[in-house]
């Protein structure tokens, strides 16, 4: 399928703004730039919206609920992790997709927000997703929520933190999660991909430069080697793991490593959906309220939320 009309317009306008030189950005300016979130449209309406600080061991980490309505007193609960390469990103740039994600699922949704990176490097971002969910598994009757019936999710670079928290809670004995949602998850460090040769030029929003970038301000300088935690592709052991959805864009440097994943989780005995979602570009789930012809596959991805945790 060609590029969606919709996220034709929506590139253009992205290519009359000024550009970034990631050659001479810091972290923080590209923050100041990134995490205005640009108002598309009135975000979806939610039952309720409650923001919460959650003391973690040594720090303390923000977090919002959204409830949807009709989720009831003892509601599943979706701990969702943010994109934006560990750097940037923030609750409030997810406000509108974790509405949205709440109400195709009829969870409530937990978003997260870790500390990022370079200042916080790995696996600090990590660390903080992970007790983030344990302290929501404990906090459960304050939140109004089932501890049984949790699930984590998460775009991009948040993709890659809900597969890695999926994998430290196997590993850990913790809780069990009914479902773990990644959409476009960065899984590997491996720019050679077809996927990166067709759309990684830097006309489809994400870049291999950016990715390049985002990569050594996580993890550091050494690209290439395996990252317990991190190239979460690479994991030794994929087995055990919750049910997965796996949802990737056409026109996406990172379709192929997330493709990749989904097969990894297959072949390691995992129920896995995964799906390559046409004329679609990196962020578009993000993106629906400038590309309507995003929601379905919200509500698609919610609705398979919604059956995992009944």
């Amino acid at each position: 399928m060609t590029l969606n009309p919709q996220v034709a317009v929506l590139l253009d306008f992205f290519a009359q703004q000024p550009q970034v030189d990631l050659a001479t950005v810091t972290a923080q300016a590209l923050r100041d730039r990134n995490n205005r979130p640009v108002p598309l449209g009135p975000p979806p309406q939610v039952a309720e919206v409650r923001d919460i600080d959650m003391a973690l061991p040594g720090r303390t980490v923000p977090a919002r609920l959204y409830r949807p309505e009709g989720c009831g007193a003892d509601a599943p609960l979706v701990v969702y992790f943010h994109g934006g390469g560990w750097v940037v990103g923030t609750i409030e740039t997810h406000d509108p997709t974790c509405r949205a994600l709440a109400n195709a699922s009829g969870a409530a949704v937990l978003s997260v927000g870790y500390r990022l990176a370079p200042e916080t490097p790995f696996p600090g971002p990590l660390d903080d997703c992970q007790d983030a969910l344990l302290w929501a598994h404990s906090h459960a009757d304050d939140l109004g929520v089932d501890a049984a019936r949790m699930a984590v999710a998460g775009d991009s670079a948040g993709g890659n933190l809900a597969a890695a928290v999926a994998i430290r809670l196997r590993d850990t004995g913790g809780p069990a999660l009914r479902h773990q949602l990644l959409i476009y998850p960065v899984t590997d460090v491996d720019f050679t991909l077809p996927s990166y040769a067709e759309n990684g030029g830097g006309g489809y929003f994400l870049s291999t430069v950016m990715m390049e970038w985002f990569w050594k301000q996580y993890v550091g300088n050494e690209l290439g080697a395996h990252i317990d935690g991190a190239t979460v592709l690479r994991t030794a052991d994929l087995t055990g793991l919750p049910p997965a959805t796996v949802i990737m864009a056409q026109y996406d440097p990172l379709r192929d490593e997330g493709l990749a994943y989904a097969a990894a989780l297959h072949a390691a005995g995992n129920r896995v959906h995964s799906e390559v979602v046409p004329g679609m570009i990196h962020g578009f789930f993000s993106m629906f309220q400038a590309v309507p012809d995003a929601l379905p596959f919200i509500n698609a991805a919610g609705a398979r939320l919604r059956a995992a945790l009944a």
